[in-house]
């Protein structure tokens, strides 16, 4: 049987608007300290750290892990756009089950800029190119990219199921119930639908309003990663283990079907649930919370049936039941997601693991899932990659 690996240390800074936060070294050297303090281990402890971030120059998890250490480990710099976090989480995990190193620091970080995300080097070929053609030839309104893909993906999802932007108002403003009780989530007001509903709109074709795309932030966030046996020399708390995980990038279909929800990686999210519910030998049934990708609320719907939560075109009887959140089948998004917390790049999918290993461990305070034992993580890149990983309470 493969060792698992541990997660033995977690933490994150508050994310907060472009302009107004420190640093990314500042940042991302207080996740690391945190997620150092919470395993009770020293830096010089780490034996190999993976650094991931969007915008920046190359060697900055350099930059940012100098301030906590110069112990000549290697540092490996990671950029897979919005699934970064996860794809430091990812090989930290593989170097520790392999048995190559017994403790991995995965760290994330981002200072975005105000604004739209935008392409930097435009004198080269974009890796969007492919995805931004086949946007415009299906959904061509006169939209920023981001909100094309998304919204167009929404607007594919009601013309198919038959259902209105309404029903995406409805996840933004159960996000925004759950984020009052987290005090680290940037958007702590609760809303209600038609509250969401009434926000001035941003792609009025697609029914999407201002309050259903996420705010840009910037923040860090990290995990410390061991092995078992590094665990029990150290005495360390074993409490929660990574059970399964998978990183899938695009298949022939993203493009071929010709479909705004393949584009965005609806594909890429099933092909990656898949292969870790086999790997853990479980269903979605099984699961109790999940944090998930809600870039958009069209997103968190579409993942949904992407993971396997509900079946295609079973979204809106899924959120009318409250199933997706407290009190029903599987809590989606406990810290209020990105939609609540906004989206430093870098730092998302190490966020998203650091509310999940709370959660597990019991430690959520006021946002506490009661009894979880198993919780699954999304975070999806385009361009494109997703890494879906299932945690385990230990015992």
């Amino acid at each position: 049987m493969q060792a698992k690996a541990i997660v033995a240390g977690v933490g994150m800074t508050p994310f907060v608007k472009p302009g107004a936060s420190e640093p990314y070294d500042v940042m991302a050297a207080i996740a690391v300290r945190k997620a150092l303090a919470d395993a009770g281990l020293r830096y010089d402890h780490v034996q190999q750290a993976i650094a991931g971030y969007v915008y920046g120059d190359s060697t900055s998890g350099q930059r940012a892990l100098y301030g906590v250490g110069m112990t000549g480990i290697p540092i490996v710099n990671v950029n897979n756009n919005c699934s970064t976090g996860s794809t430091a989480l990812f090989l930290a995990r593989q170097l520790v089950e392999s048995g190559a190193l017994d403790c991995v620091l995965a760290l994330g970080f981002e200072q975005m800029q105000p604004g739209a995300l935008a392409e930097h080097w435009t004198d080269r070929p974009s890796p969007f190119s492919r995805f931004d053609a086949l946007s415009a030839e299906i959904c061509p309104f006169p939209v920023p990219l981001a909100l094309r893909y998304f919204g167009g993906a929404g607007k594919e999802y009601m013309e198919r199921y038959g259902v209105g932007p309404e029903l995406f108002a409805k996840v933004r403003a159960k996000a925004s119930r759950h984020a009052a009780n987290n005090p680290l989530a940037l958007l702590r007001k609760v809303l209600s639908a038609e509250e969401v509903m009434a926000a001035p709109m941003i792609f009025p074709e697609a029914g999407m309003t201002r309050l259903m795309a996420c705010p840009p932030t910037c923040g860090a966030a990290a995990a410390i990663l061991v092995s078992e046996r590094f665990a029990d020399r150290m005495h360390l708390e074993r409490r929660v283990l990574i059970a399964a995980q998978a990183m899938t990038t695009d298949r022939p279909g993203t493009f071929a079907k010709r479909s705004m929800m393949a584009l965005v990686g609806a594909d890429m999210t099933r092909a990656a649930a898949d292969q870790v519910y086999e790997q853990a030998a479980i269903g979605p049934e099984d699961v109790d919370l999940v944090e998930l990708h809600d870039c958009f609320a069209q997103n968190e719907v579409i993942t949904y049936e992407g993971l396997r939560l509900c079946p295609e075109g079973g979204a809106a009887q899924f959120i009318d039941a409250g199933d997706n959140t407290y009190g029903g089948r599987v809590v989606t998004n406990p810290s209020g997601g990105l939609l609540s917390k906004g989206h430093p790049l870098g730092a998302t999918g190490l966020a998203q693991c650091t509310e999940l290993v709370e959660q597990l461990r019991g430690e959520a305070g006021a946002r506490q899932v009661a009894n979880a034992r198993l919780g699954l993580q999304h975070n999806l890149g385009l361009g494109g990659a997703c890494v879906v990983t299932l945690y385990r309470r230990a015992g």
